[in-house]
């Protein structure tokens, strides 16, 4: 009967707060027992507070989840926001940064492409920062690599036309594709080329790798918006929606 004892008392400690403190090991055998009849039949008689137990729980560990997060975003604000070497659009003095961790073979992310359009449309002082996070294999590094490197040879407008470009083509990256899309942006192909395996580059990928292990990213897309750490592809109208609440909050 004891296994009863758990879930009856963790229901009633979140439904209506702490109850007196119950040592089950000063009772006896037929104590315990009778206890035990006692916390199913009510149970059986009021199944709903399990369910309210448990939904109550789950949103308490998602306060928990929201504020661990958002203590990872302040812990690491310098680096998300301003590391000195991501690509950087929007308004560029707006007073929210939208932070995209994105990867060229992920699907989302390309769904995430007129989304992220229309909330910059919308609302005119976002800053957005695109940091490079391949991690669907082989083909997302060689993607990210030819990108980082079209940006440290042609600079910010370089990595925008190849940013975007390997977004709509969504397809795997080999030299004769990446050599015919830099040539048909009018780019400086063998340079970028020559760069795609510098150090520069490896420092550059690496660098947002750590630093989405410290954020506990493991997918793609993810976003930080002000304070708030996304997991996952959102719609423009409710990643506008949590923009509003980050101004009002700050």
């Amino acid at each position: 009967m004891l296994r009863f004892a758990a879930p009856a008392l963790t229901a009633l400690t979140l439904i209506s707060g702490p109850v007196q403190a119950l040592d089950l090991s000063a009772m006896s055998a037929d104590e315990r027992d009778a206890f035990g009849v006692q916390v199913r039949e009510y149970l059986l008689e009021n199944p709903q507070v399990i369910l309210e137990a448990i939904n109550l729980l789950e949103q308490q560990q998602a306060a928990a989840e929201s504020q661990a997060d958002l203590q990872l975003v302040q812990n690491n604000a310098d680096e998300l926001f301003n590391d000195g070497y991501s690509w950087v659009g929007g308004n560029p003095e707006g007073d929210i940064t939208l932070v995209e961790f994105m990867d060229y073979r992920c699907g989302y992310c390309r769904r995430a492409v007129p989304e992220v359009a229309k909330l910059l449309q919308a609302d005119g002082n976002i800053r957005l920062v695109i940091k490079e996070l391949p991690i669907l294999g082989e083909a997302s590094v060689i993607s990210s690599r030819f990108a980082v490197a079209a940006k440290q040879v042609g600079g910010d407008e370089a990595y925008k036309q190849v940013h975007d470009a390997l977004l709509e083509f969504g397809g795997d990256a080999t030299e004769v594709t990446l050599r015919r899309l830099s040539d048909g942006l009018g780019l400086e192909t063998d340079a970028i080329f020559e760069a795609m395996n510098s150090d520069a580059v490896t420092e550059e990928i690496a660098r947002t790798r750590e630093l989405a292990q410290k954020l506990n990213i493991s997918g793609t897309p993810t976003f930080v918006l002000g304070t708030e750490l996304l997991r996952g592809f959102l719609p423009a109208d409710q990643m506008q929606q949590i923009a509003a609440q980050v101004r009002d909050q700050s």
